[in-house]
């Protein structure tokens, strides 16, 4: 018996209690992994409120790193003992789980677990985004929202190795200072900035290549605003509240942009590139641009780890430790 994070009802961050889990024998096909450290995102919050169901029991979480503790019929390629990381799969805010075998991916000694945990969905997400969604190039622009976050470091640090110019928004002058050490060119600061009027200086009126809204709410109208004709805008998360409806008209046909709403979880389902994509982000963080996680949490404090992840109090990456 260990101890697992379980979501009462969909709500506030009280709804997540600390509860005796037991999470059995795995199956056919299936790995149990001794968890070492398990990812903080803010997929877990939109869990948590309901805006992504979870089945019973409803245990919040989709990344994390440990050990293999026992393997199931059929599972040839791993073993017990062996380091592992995951990314993708609901169910991580536990002390120990059951997994999918083919979700499992050898972790290299040099990387921490918790380093791999706070890093493999982020990881995950700038892959998607710059080699799929829009494919980034040494003369792209780019304008990255909350640049100084997890997310927007990671995605800011690749873009610029990559050659791509970043215009990023941050929402303290703290905060921009961390964005321009991630390598952003130009950052706009405050959440009340002129940010199309700002936009469109830096990028003598033409806009940018491709912009990145996890904010959401009336953001993304916003940013839509600050695109050149053709460019491609990536709606990834809704922190600041519900987007409100758009009209085709708002995208074309004369702007003739592109709105994507990629979903990270539907590109770690892919099990054909699944594993590429994770050896891609292990060298993110061979290469240095994946920092180590700057906070940790107790497993048991997951509660608070949320209503800091809510308020803006993390910066970098947080994990929890069970």
């Amino acid at each position: 018996m260990t101890i697992a994070i379980k979501l009462q009802r969909p709500g506030s961050p009280d709804m997540l209690h600390v509860s005796d889990w037991d999470p059995g024998e795995p199956g056919p096909d299936e790995v149990r992994i001794r968890q070492h450290a398990i990812g903080l995102n803010f997929i877990d919050v939109y869990q948590r409120i309901g805006l992504y169901g979870l089945e019973a029991p409803a245990i919040p979480g989709v990344e994390g790193a440990g050990v293999v503790e026992a393997v199931g019929a059929n599972v040839h390629d791993l073993v017990v003992g062996q380091r592992v990381a995951y990314a993708g799969a609901s169910g991580a805010y536990a002390a120990a789980r059951l997994l999918p075998a083919w979700r499992a991916v050898a972790l290299p000694e040099a990387i921490s677990f918790a380093h791999a945990a706070a890093t493999l969905l982020r990881g995950l997400t700038v892959r998607m985004l710059l080699a799929r969604t829009y494919p980034v190039s040494r003369d792209s622009v780019l304008l990255v929202h909350a640049a100084a976050g997890g997310l927007g470091s990671l995605l800011t640090r690749v873009a610029t190795r990559l050659g791509a110019c970043v215009i990023a928004t941050t929402g303290s002058s703290e905060k921009a200072e961390r964005a321009r050490e991630n390598g952003a060119r130009h950052v706009i600061v405050g959440r009340d900035a002129d940010l199309e009027g700002e936009v469109a200086r830096l990028t003598r009126n033409r806009g940018v290549d491709f912009a990145v809204d996890g904010i959401g709410g009336d953001m993304l109208a916003r940013t839509l605003a600050c695109v050149r004709r053709f460019g491609t805008v990536a709606s990834i998360g809704q922190v600041a509240g519900p987007i409100p409806p758009l009209a085709v008209e708002d995208l074309g046909p004369l702007r003739s942009l592109t709105l994507a709403r990629p979903s990270v979880m539907a590109f770690a389902a892919e099990r054909e590139t699944y594993g590429e994509a994770m050896h891609d982000v292990f060298a993110m963080i061979a290469s240095g641009d994946a920092e180590s996680p700057t906070q940790t949490y107790p497993l048991a404090r997951a509660a608070d780890a949320h209503r800091d992840l809510e308020a803006g109090r993390t910066a970098g990456a947080a994990v929890l430790i069970p």
